[in-house]
């Protein structure tokens, strides 16, 4: 498809890299000359320097031959000028970044409006992550699908546990529920494997397991994972997503305790948010964290505009205290960097957007197929997780998954069929109106179709 993208900041290039590695024919509009040229040599994409809410430099730019285009400059009122600009001179579909609680609030007037196929909101779509990771603690990452039906867990197989030294088949199958190991990451090799039934588990793998939410406990404590409910939660910084966090522990009856150095900002916050208790002061400094009881919180969650800070307040609460550990890291690419780094989970709002708007390119590009409902990047976007709602006249319609010639490393992981979860064995076959959930290393798919070889 013929993209633009308006604004080449850490959500744009993010976003440009990702479209450009899935073949989208990619045109780049930032008013920084400099910083153009910067990514149109690294991914070799067209880049016009200008003004997005213009509809000379929109039009140089090709909106009129655009299937799409996406704004995520860093203010919200260009984003939604340069959509509706679009509309008018284009036609094309819009999608905006719309990060200001103000203007999320009357998104739905706002879309019908300006005629916007998507807003997204990287703050809102982090802090339903996080809430996630807040309510399932023993797991470094938590991704859901089918509406909530079914959960994508990461976590790491501890010391002594019954599951080392075992054969998946043999781990899993006293359980009486249905689950499935879907990704094994070797510790400290950096390998990834799509397993079978004969995998063989070690202390230390971190494993990725679909299972049901109601099930979870059972499966960690199977594992020998401590489960414990968090009650209270710690929040270092005070910006935009430290509000919607809040916002949603508040609801969930956890209580929230926010750590901000900008007097105005604690004001602001103390009003928004008159169940939390706002700290003035600075999040950084050892003795203020102890003061507040960082040894006997349930959860920190660092959240400061500065990935460096993020992570060394991390790794600090980390070995002074039992809390679950949330970090979030925006800038740094951090594939290899920090994996030594005892960080918890990382949460980047710039690749939750990502994932967000690669889901709707892709059910776009593919409207009259087998919609992909959820995209997740997972394992440092070393494998993607989908999820397809199945449409007639696929391929894949009614044939025993025994005889399908699926695509190597690749595993369907789970069929949902009337609210029912199945675990596929190779008698069974899908039907029109399933979702199919499918774990992969290949890139790309956007058609329940692409899973075959």
């Amino acid at each position: 498809m013929k993209i633009i993208i308006a604004g080449c900041g850490k959500v744009g290039y993010a976003l440009a890299e990702q479209l450009n590695e899935e073949g989208h024919e990619l045109t780049i509009i930032d008013i920084n000359e400099e910083k153009g040229r910067l990514v149109g040599n690294v991914l070799d994409v067209m880049c016009i320097q200008g003004n997005a809410t213009s509809y000379r430099v929109q039009e140089e730019a090709g909106v009129k031959e655009a299937d799409l285009l996406i704004a995520v400059t860093n203010k919200d009122e260009v984003n939604l000028l340069c959509c509706l600009i679009a509309r008018k001179a284009g036609h094309c579909q819009t999608i905006a970044r719309v990060r200001d609680p103000g203007y999320y609030a009357e998104i739905g007037f706002i879309k019908e409006e300006l005629g916007l196929s998507l807003a997204i909101n990287p703050e809102l779509a982090a802090a339903s992550d996080i809430a996630r990771l807040i309510r399932v603690p023993s797991a470094m990452e938590v991704d859901a699908f089918a509406k909530g039906k079914v959960d994508l867990v990461r976590f790491r197989i501890p010391e002594n546990s019954t599951w080392a030294d075992k054969k998946i088949s043999d781990a899993t199958k006293k359980f009486g529920f249905s689950l499935l190991i879907c990704v094994v990451e070797r510790d400290g090799s950096h390998d990834v494997i799509i397993p079978d039934g004969n995998t063989i588990l070690h202390e230390g793998d971190y494993i990725s397991v679909i299972v049901s939410p109601d099930k979870m406990k059972a499966l960690f404590a199977s594992i020998g994972i401590e489960s414990k409910m968090i009650k209270d939660v710690m929040i270092a910084g005070g910006g935009t997503l430290a509000y919607y966090l809040a916002r949603k522990l508040l609801e969930s009856k956890i209580q929230v305790k926010i750590i901000e150095n900008n007097r105005a900002r604690c004001d602001e916050l103390s009003e928004l948010l008159p169940k939390a208790m706002i700290i003035y002061g600075d999040a950084s400094a050892t003795d203020l964290l102890r003061e507040e009881g960082i040894e006997s919180t349930d959860a920190f969650i660092s959240l400061t505009g500065l990935d460096e800070e993020n992570v060394m307040l991390s790794c600090y609460v980390g070995k002074v205290s039992k809390a679950k550990v949330i970090t979030k890291i925006n800038k740094i690419n951090y594939g290899g960097i920090i994996d030594n780094f005892d960080i918890g989970s990382v949460v980047s709002p710039k690749y939750i957007t990502a994932e967000h708007i690669i889901k709707y390119v892709r059910s776009m590009q593919n409207s009259m197929g087998s919609a992909v409902e959820a995209v997740y990047r997972i394992i440092d976007n070393k494998v993607e997780a989908l999820e397809f709602s199945v449409k007639k006249d696929s391929r894949v319609l009614d044939v025993p998954l025994s005889q399908l010639k699926l695509k190597k490393n690749l595993l369907l992981c789970n069929i949902i069929r009337r609210g029912k979860i199945i675990l596929p064995s190779g008698q069974d076959m899908i039907k029109a109106g399933d979702t199919v959930i499918v774990v992969t290393t290949h890139k790309g798919l956007d058609d329940i179709d692409d899973i075959l070889a």
